[in-house]
């Protein structure tokens, strides 16, 4: 079949993906800490769309573990270069952005126990976001599209339906200090954006994921979830905890990414990248359970034992602020922005354990 074609302005005919083509090769997206579980699947679907990525990653120790995972997921990644940044320090900001048309900003701490002191989650999440934002706009970046939660809206929520108007309570005493620190690093960029001049073309979308699943890009299974994950299957986390909302799958993750960095629509809005419905410990104890995997736990854990536990446990004293919660979310914006269709979360669950027992048999 012949290429439909497209009449430039010169009228010179060329095929329409040529010029498609042509036109995305220009773009250049930075992805911070793309090293990481969102990042690497972000940078993957760029690369695959043709975009040039620029990654940052804390030390360029990372290139080639990130550039061999990129190999082994058959990514060509000709069209990515790599750039040191820390997200507390100002070196190399500006360097990093010159010449980007979008960031994508994901790079942020992430654990779920509670840091010994809380500055030292909330501290780089807070300033490295600002500094991503001062250093976009500096260089003339269209578009910042933030990797933020949805513990930014519904920390303190326990039941209901939370949507992007909702906002977590940061002196709640129940909320963990990672959703602190997500919630006051979205508050600070919103911020930050309202103090610009009213005719600022810098535009900023702000993504917030639910709980993340799915399996990783390359053979790095230390991340929250996977670790979680590989706890269950291996019948170390015997009981679960009381708790329940909305999950989403990474890859699912890193395409709502790319669809807030061009859609025009898209442009100061907060996007729930997350199931409508509340997903339990419990329920993906039970469809692992179901899918053979006989040594995962299927018993809830008593709350008073985790809020006793959370006294010696930092891991503990990071869930007590999620016990009992039951919480549904408004996804509409991309539903309809994106026309996204959720991956059932049984798929995520099993992909994520039939990923973890393969990394963990082939390197063990």
């Amino acid at each position: 079949m012949a290429p439909s074609i497209f009449i430039v302005p010169t009228g010179i005919k060329m095929p329409v993906n040529s010029i498609r083509e042509d036109i995305i090769m220009k773009e250049t997206v930075l992805v911070t800490g793309v090293s990481g579980y969102i990042g690497l699947h972000c940078a993957a679907e760029l690369l695959r769309a043709g975009y040039r990525v620029r990654g940052s990653v804390r030390s360029l120790k990372k290139e080639k573990e990130v550039r061999e995972t990129m190999a082994s997921a058959n990514v060509d990644a000709t069209k990515l270069d790599f750039v040191e940044l820390d997200l507390t320090k100002d070196t190399g900001w500006a360097e990093a952005n010159e010449g980007c048309d979008y960031v994508l900003h994901v790079a942020s701490p992430f654990t779920l126990a509670n840091p010994k002191h809380e500055d030292e989650m909330i501290i780089p999440a807070v300033e490295g976001t600002l500094r991503a934002l001062r250093a976009a706009r500096s260089a003339g970046v269209k578009r910042l599209v933030l990797t933020s939660s949805v513990l930014s809206m519904m920390g303190s929520m326990k039941e209901g339906q939370f949507g992007p108007q909702a906002w977590t309570d940061t002196n709640s005493k129940e909320i963990s200090t990672y959703t602190k620190s997500k919630t006051l690093a979205e508050k600070a960029a919103w911020d930050y954006m309202k103090s610009l001049p009213g005719d600022e073309s810098f535009e900023l979308v702000v993504v917030n994921p639910g709980g993340v699943l799915g399996p990783p890009l390359g053979r790095n299974v230390s991340g929250q979830t996977m670790t979680m994950v590989g706890k269950m299957i291996a019948g170390k986390m015997p009981l679960v905890p009381k708790t329940a909302f909305p999950m989403v799958d990474v890859r699912d993750v890193a395409k709502i990414h790319l669809s807030a960095m061009t859609n025009e629509k898209a442009a100061g809005r907060r996007i729930i990248a997350a199931l409508s419905e509340p997903v339990s410990f419990l329920e993906m104890a039970q469809t692992l359970k179901k899918s053979g995997y006989g040594r995962v736990g299927t018993r809830v854990a008593p709350n008073l034992m985790l809020r006793f536990l959370s006294f010696f446990d930092r891991e503990a004293k990071g869930l007590v602020g999620m016990l009992d919660m039951n919480l549904k979310s408004d996804n509409s914006t991309a539903r309809e922005l994106f026309r996204w269709n959720p991956t059932p979360i049984d798929q995520s669950v099993l992909e994520t354990a039939q990923a973890v027992k393969h990394i963990s048999q082939t390197t063990g």
